[in-house]
């Protein structure tokens, strides 16, 4: 059994959550770039056009050198910054639970 504390804990920075409300939905690794653009979206408001290119990279590295190192630690999910990917598979039903409500609670801006 996953603890809630674990859980918890991997859900408690927004721009996490974010990016594993997306990583969860997806059938296979993707890349960093790909979750740093879903991840901007979901922050930023739909009204905005354009997006800064140093928004793009502080988000980028933000992912990659903080959230999704942190994420790693459950086993679910798998991390390659070698590769630049990331992956959640095999994820407990006490993750699938929480995550589940935890999105339609919070209900970021865009849905993909």
């Amino acid at each position: 059994m996953t603890s809630l504390n674990r859980i918890f804990d991997l859900l408690s920075k927004e721009r996490r959550r974010y990016a594993l409300y997306y990583l969860e939905r997806q059938d296979g690794p993707v890349s960093i770039d790909e979750l740093a653009e879903r991840v901007i979206e979901w922050e930023t408001d739909p009204a905005v056009v354009s997006i800064p290119e140093e928004r793009f990279e502080r988000v980028e590295i933000e992912l990659l050198h903080n959230h999704l190192p942190k994420a790693s630690e459950a086993e679910y999910v798998e991390y390659h910054p070698e590769r630049r990917e990331v992956e959640v598979t095999g994820t407990p039903p006490e993750f699938n639970a929480v995550i589940s409500v935890a999105e339609v609670i919070e209900r970021p801006p865009r849905d993909s």
